[in-house]
């Protein structure tokens, strides 16, 4: 006969394989596909400007049979965005860009800037994800490259995007003047800030209406470095909010060392004096071997951006 003891391990042990189960297909089955936008507004255009929309678009991730998330982002240009920002990691397949493509082909018309994240160049690979615990992942040798040269032909040429990749330029959207400076993917240390000084002062000359900073991976020396550099707004994506939220709490884990509690959505970044708006945009996609979200839905952001009126340039909405 067993014990009420041993009754109540077993009765305890199936609750949580149940709950377990249940998180599981929540998760890998249908939270991955709640395509979510959400939506701010910054005040940080100068006074008297029209207001203009920023679409904010980040690990994607893509491969050829995502045909769901192909179609969702297709309709996004519906938003009618003025700007699009993508702060990388397309790529989440070898014959990935197709995909691409499909997704963004309706968003040729409008401005973009864009930079790269790591699985723009090397294809994925499964990793333990409880070693996201012990700090931010580690590079590893012989992923397969991916045509990340092809990418940036579709994303320049096509699409007409610039490249912010240790670059800035200035350019027009909507009628405003927009400042943009960046650096390629800093959690494989492919950030060149040492070579951003004369680059933010040639956009400086040009006296843009706004600046903003791009960078896939928020590390803190890069944001601080924006900051300091004079951005106004600060776009950014890699940490996929997590991916795994604990709800009531948040993000675990962020794959880089920017604070937990700023690992998805808009805060306020604070260097050198200065507070300017972060947005970090928990992604639309994940790697094809952890194809799972928990409280934690795929996102686009709509920013928009809105004169100054004498109130705090961050809010949430």
């Amino acid at each position: 006969m067993t014990s009420p003891l041993a009754r109540t391990a077993l009765t305890t042990l199936g609750v949580v394989g149940a709950v377990g189960a249940a998180t599981a297909v929540w998760g890998i089955g249908i939270e991955r596909y709640l395509y979510t936008v959400r939506r701010h507004e910054v005040a940080i255009l100068p006074e008297g400007s029209s207001p203009i929309r920023v679409l904010h678009l980040s690990d994607i991730h893509m491969a050829p049979w995502q045909k769901r998330k192909q179609r969702w982002l297709a309709t996004l240009a519906s938003l009618e965005p003025d700007l699009v920002v993508n702060t990388g990691d397309n790529l989440g397949h070898a014959e990935g860009l197709a995909g691409v493509r499909a997704a963004l082909d309706p968003l040729r018309d409008v401005p973009g800037v864009y930079v790269h994240g790591s699985n723009d160049h090397d294809a994925p690979h499964f990793r333990n994800p409880f070693q996201y615990f012990a700090g931010p992942s580690k590079k590893v040798e012989d992923r397969g490259a991916l045509d990340v040269h092809a990418l940036d032909s579709y994303l320049q040429s096509d699409l007409g995007w610039h490249d912010l990749n240790n670059a800035g330029t200035v350019f027009d959207a909507a009628g405003v003047s927009i400042g943009a400076f960046g650096v390629s993917d800093a959690h494989r240390h492919w950030d060149r800030l040492d070579e951003l000084p004369p680059v933010v002062e040639r956009i400086a000359t040009a006296s843009p209406d706004v600046t903003i900073g791009v960078t896939h991976a928020p590390y803190i020396r890069v944001l601080d470095a924006f900051t300091e550099f004079g951005a106004d707004m600060i776009f950014g994506g890699h940490t996929h909010g997590g991916q795994v939220r604990m709800p009531g709490y948040g993000a675990l884990v962020a794959n880089c060392d920017i604070p937990l509690d700023q690992a998805r959505g808009l805060s306020m970044w604070t260097a050198g004096g200065r507070s300017v708006p972060l947005n970090v945009s928990a992604g639309v996609g994940h790697s094809i071997y952890a194809p799972v979200r928990f409280a934690c839905r795929p996102e686009i952001s709509l920013i928009t951006l809105l004169p100054r009126s004498g109130v705090d340039s961050g809010h949430r909405h």
